[in-house]
Order: C-alpha cells, then sequence, then structure tokens
C-alpha cells in the first residue's frame, strides 16, 4: 500500500477514534442523571461527593480551550466534546449546590469560583504568549494535567467502595463510559502523536478498568450475600 492510499486511512481511523469519543463521551456526561434525580427526589446529595464534577469542569474548559485552532488547530473534536461537557457539568454543579448541606454548599461554591478565576487567567495568560508552539505546550501540559486529575478524581469513590463493600455510590454506566471514552481518545492521541492527549486518557483507562473490576467484584458479593438464607436452622 502507497503511502498516499494509507495517509487516508490513518486519517479515517483518527477521526473514527475522536468521533466514538464524543459519542462515549456524551454517555459519560448524562450518566450522572440517575444520581441526580436520587439526589432531587431524596432532597439531600447524601454520601455522593461534588468533587467529580468540579474536576470535569475544570478540565472540559480547559481542554476546550486547547483544542481550539488558537491553541492546536488538528483538534477540533477535542474541543467540541469538552464544550458540550463544560455546560452538563455546569448544570450539575448547580444541582448539587441546590441539595448540599451548608457546609457542602459553601465548599462547592468556593471551587467553583475557583474554577472559573484559573480558567481565566490561562486563557488570558496563553494568549499573551506569542510563539504557537510554546502556546500549545503550555496549555497543552495544563490540559494533561487536568486531564490527569479529573481521571484520579475517582479515586475518592473506589477508597468508599472499598470501605463499604458496595457500589451504591459508584453508578456503572459512568464506569463504563469513562472507560470508553478513555480509551478512544487514547487510541485519538496515539494516532494524532499528541502526548498531551494519550498519556492522560492512558491514566483514564487503567483507573477504569480498577473501576470495572471494583463493580463486578463488589456486585457479585452482593448477589452471593442476597442468595443466602434469611433464617438458619439448627434443627
Amino acid at each position: 500500500m502507497s503511502f498516499s492510499a494509507a495517509y487516508p486511512v490513518y486519517e479515517v481511523a483518527k477521526d473514527a477514534a475522536g468521533v466514538a469519543g464524543n459519542i462515549f463521551a456524551f454517555g459519560l456526561f448524562v450518566s450522572p442523571i440517575p444520581t441526580f434525580r436520587r439526589i432531587i427526589r431524596n432532597g439531600s446529595t447524601e454520601m455522593f461527593s461534588g468533587l467529580p464534577y468540579i474536576y470535569s469542569l475544570m478540565n472540559c474548559l480547559i481542554c476546550m480551550w486547547y483544542g481550539t485552532p488558537l491553541i492546536s488547530p488538528d483538534n477540533l473534536l477535542v474541543t467540541t466534546v469538552n464544550s458540550i461537557g463544560a455546560v452538563f457539568q455546569f448544570v450539575y454543579i448547580i444541582i448539587f449546590l441546590v441539595y448540599a448541606e451548608k457546609s457542602k454548599k459553601v465548599r462547592m461554591f468556593g471551587l467553583l469560583l475557583a474554577v472559573i478565576g484559573i480558567f481565566v487567567i490561562i486563557l488570558v495568560g496563553s494568549l499573551q504568549v506569542t510563539d504557537s508552539q510554546t502556546r500549545r505546550i503550555l496549555v497543552g501540559f495544563l490540559s494533561c494535567a487536568s486531564l490527569i486529575s479529573m481521571f484520579a478524581s475517582p479515586l475518592f469513590i473506589i477508597k468508599l467502595v472499598i470501605q463499604t463493600k458496595s457500589v451504591e455510590f459508584m453508578p456503572f454506566y459512568l464506569s463504563l463510559s469513562t472507560f470508553l471514552m478513555s480509551t478512544s481518545f487514547l487510541v485519538y492521541g496515539l494516532l494524532n502523536e499528541d502526548p498531551f492527549i494519550y498519556v492522560p486518557n492512558g491514566i483514564g483507562t487503567v483507573l477504569g478498568i480498577i473501576q470495572l473490576v471494583l463493580y463486578f467484584y463488589f456486585e457479585s458479593k452482593s448477589r452471593e450475600e442476597s442468595r443466602e438464607p434469611l433464617i438458619v436452622s439448627y434443627a
């Protein structure tokens, strides 16, 4: 196969991975809806953490900026997915703020203001860098760091699952969508030769696998325990 013939196939594969990442990301963005239905129904955030949505908002804003032509002209699919994601995360944070207890509410509101402030500083500061390659590297490192922090945020949930031996507070579809999206953008980043995309998404893929393994392990244990007789006869 000639290079000219292989190149379009390479581009199609890269775009396909990016589109798949967008589709799976949409699944990730809507997966918390059952959680927020429960929060609204019960009028309380219970033991749910708002941190994943704060991290996700920060990540979406920075990665959206990284994907724009002003920073990296060949990552439009990164901009589209993160623009939609930022809207979803903002809505979730507002709902969380409405139903959280006072201490959580104050903390979440402070974190939301911090996220907006940091993003404005990054946006304005990066535009002051005149060299396009330096600007891309600068914003790329920031987007990579934000992605890693977003993927690391479920570590709190993983710890809670291990402590409680229950997957109640780790929705299955959220973990599955995280894994599928990370894997898709891992492939996209590799094909696009962009370490600022494939490195953090590689970490996200590993963490997604850990969450799925924990889910199936503790879910199967819960099913086994539910089959045990409620009354034990010693006759």
